[in-house]
């Protein structure tokens, strides 16, 4: 069985930045109210109309692509993670391989949310290992922006996320100093409801009765409803709390699963880069491990939550910074709706 390696690395992030000051132009909210919560000062939004989640995914992947060695023909398998796509169906995927004219290669997209990528990366290092691929790419890309209650209702939500996007070109690796060593998933689907877009979708309240009115015998209001638009249940709902105490349980715990899994404590790990939806939750996680601070990369200030694209645009840019380097153990992290969470870890 072969391994895997990240052989480049490419992050895009949009030029429009959104600061606390300007929420509070459209919300009862303010810098310090936010700041004290998750750690944000700004964020990034896309143009509403000239990007989407697919291009700014196609920017980060030719910075990777380059990076890498390669071109776009030599790309033979995508693998895409978001949860904002640019249409309900097609995914993403098909849309990156359009844009960079590939070949008629695979392309699958994830939906694990905040996990995403994480989860993309796993099922990547997978298809190297067994040699059935040569050059994959891995993005994570969300446009949040386009889909968030901007008025005070919805400022919990709202002023967490972020738009950008992150990707990686996964090959074999020929040496023993740069490598993917590891990557664990989990899923517990009790709480699915505490952290989720309900509408539009096919569930009509099968799973919980108080989504939205449902009335059998309107059945052409059951994927989208001015009942559902009315109550605002078409944005996303949060139970900040709730994932709050669950990420700073289950985070430590997949960390240190692979770090066992490797033979690695705590002390070996040269730069942690978690999921960036609180500065708290990675304060406390870096706190539970007794983890120095040169050895935690945090971007959320800048960009807020940005969900599957988070880890690789952290990634990207604690490499540019020259914080990682070659032969350093990194280790990934990831926890988000469903709940879901992951780690990877690899030497450099």
């Amino acid at each position: 069985m072969y391994k895997s390696k990240i052989a480049g690395i490419g992050k895009y992030v949009p030029s429009q930045v959104v600061t606390n000051k300007d929420l509070e132009k459209l919300m009862d909210t303010n810098d310090e109210w936010i700041q004290e919560r998750t750690g944000i000062k700004e964020r990034r939004y896309a143009h509403r109309t000239q990007e989407t989640t697919a291009t700014m995914g196609v920017e980060a992947a030719k910075i990777a692509i380059e990076r890498a060695g390669i071109t776009a023909q030599d790309i033979d398998f995508i693998v895409f993670a978001t949860l904002s796509p640019d249409y309900y169906f097609p995914g993403c995927g098909v849309l990156v391989q359009r844009a960079l004219e590939m070949k008629e290669i695979g392309a699958l997209d994830i939906r694990n949310q905040c996990s995403g990528f994480v989860y993309a990366l796993s099922v990547a290092d997978q298809f190297i290992k067994t040699g059935m691929y040569q050059n994959i790419l891995v993005i994570g890309s969300e446009k949040h922006s386009f889909g968030l209650d901007f008025t005070t209702r919805g400022r919990n939500v709202s002023v967490i996320f972020g738009d950008g996007a992150g990707a990686v070109v996964l090959q074999r690796s020929n040496n023993n100093i740069s490598e993917i060593l590891s990557t664990h998933l989990h899923s517990n689907g009790n709480d699915a409801e505490t952290l989720a877009m309900y509408n539009p979708g096919t569930h009509a309240n099968y799973w919980k009765k108080d989504l939205a009115d449902f009335n059998e015998a309107t059945l052409g209001d059951m994927f989208m409803s001015h009942t559902m638009i009315d109550n605002a249940q078409n944005f996303p709902f949060m139970d900040g709390p709730a994932v709050f105490k669950k990420a700073v349980v289950k985070m430590p715990e997949v960390i240190m699963e692979a770090l066992q899994a490797n033979n690695y404590t705590t002390q070996d790990i040269d730069m942690l880069i978690s999921h960036q939806a609180n500065l708290r939750i990675i304060q406390f996680i870096q706190h539970t491990l007794k983890l120095n601070d040169d050895k935690v990369y945090n971007n959320i200030q800048q960009y807020g939550n940005t969900t599957a694209a988070s880890v690789p645009i952290a990634l990207c840019e604690a490499w540019e910074k020259g914080k990682i380097k070659e032969g350093d153990l990194v280790c990934l992290t990831v926890f988000g709706s469903g709940f879901t969470w992951a780690s990877a870890l690899l030497k450099w």
